[in-house]
């Protein structure tokens, strides 16, 4: 992912801290967090600041994911957990920040304004650091496809990181909506970050009830009622639904720890169906090569090649 032309390939960390302060989504309760500078291969931990060493050490990683439901949780062997962490994750990761040390004083990543806007804007204003050791990658070498109901989420042979989302909900406010991009710091910031969480008034009583959503707001997420957008200043894209679901879907795939070489393709995928993905391709080794990133992008038809398998299959 192309975040400077000089040392794309590096891994790179944040150049200073960054504060945050805010809500939980689910939780409801104040938080406060602070993005800093890590060192190379350590990829996203998580200190929490209200619990004392090593119970609070939580690992941003696919297999340390323990819920996705309404969000991505992340839990460490000792059972403490982070919730909530895809936006921040999706931030980071498209930014080009490859190791960074969070500190939190809460259970809960702060939900800003439901985007992963207000994180992608102080990451790119302090800036990032280049590191000693390459960046690694993934490179799909054959199709592999988990399927749920009607959802179904994939990773098919590409020449770059890219992304191709399909979501259809009821609402007609909401109906088929299908977004693709190339993955890297200005799509994402320019077509995406901003898009906000959203939900459903017929369903906030019961996920209040379920001790979920505690914290959200018409300042945080996107209500729909019905077929109508409550917010009053309503959209900031005409399909914003689809844009918000691949910036989950970028948090969510940035606990692989490495960059995936490759298209991923959701429809009507969420939290849920896109750790299930990766698990699924981590048992799948004869689907995948691990490389640097360099290599994968300069010599991808050749890592192709070698398997007897090219592009779309």
């Amino acid at each position: 992912m192309n975040n400077t032309q000089d040392h794309e390939y590096q891994q790179h960390t944040l150049k200073r801290p960054i504060h945050f302060i805010g809500r939980g989504l689910h939780s409801g309760k104040a938080v406060s967090m602070t993005l800093q500078p890590a060192p190379t291969d350590s990829g996203y931990e998580f200190y929490r600041q209200d619990l004392k060493p090593p119970y609070n050490v939580v690992p941003a990683r696919w297999m340390t994911v323990t819920n996705t439901r309404m969000s991505t949780t992340v839990s460490n062997r000792m059972g403490v957990s982070v919730d909530t962490v895809e936006h921040l994750m999706a931030a980071l990761f498209a930014c080009g920040v490859d190791n960074c040390r969070i500190d939190l004083d809460g259970a809960e990543v702060p939900i800003m304004d439901g985007s992963a806007k207000p994180f992608v804007d102080q990451i790119q204003a302090v800036g990032l650091m280049a590191q000693a050791k390459p960046r690694m990658a993934v490179v799909i070498k054959e199709p592999i496809w988990v399927k749920e109901g009607n959802a179904k989420a994939g990773l098919v042979p590409f020449p770059e990181p890219w992304l191709d989302m399909t979501i259809d909900f009821k609402s007609s406010m909401i109906g088929k909506q299908s977004f693709t991009l190339p993955l890297n710091q200005k799509t994402f910031s320019q077509q995406v970050s901003a898009a906000r969480t959203f939900g459903f008034a017929e369903h906030l009583q019961a996920m209040k009830t379920l001790g979920l959503a505690q914290g959200g707001s018409l300042r945080n997420a996107i209500l729909v009622d019905k077929d109508n957008v409550v917010n009053p200043e309503g959209l900031r894209f005409n399909d914003e639904f689809v844009r918000h679901k691949l910036v989950d879907a970028v948090g969510d795939l940035s606990l692989l720890g490495v960059h995936i070489v490759g298209c991923f393709v959701g429809q009507r995928s969420g939290h849920r169906l896109n750790n299930h993905l990766l698990r699924q391709l981590m048992h799948r080794e004869d689907g995948w090569q691990m490389t640097t990133l360099e290599n994968a992008i300069v010599n991808w038809e050749h890592i192709i090649e070698d398997e007897g398998r090219r592009g779309w299959q």
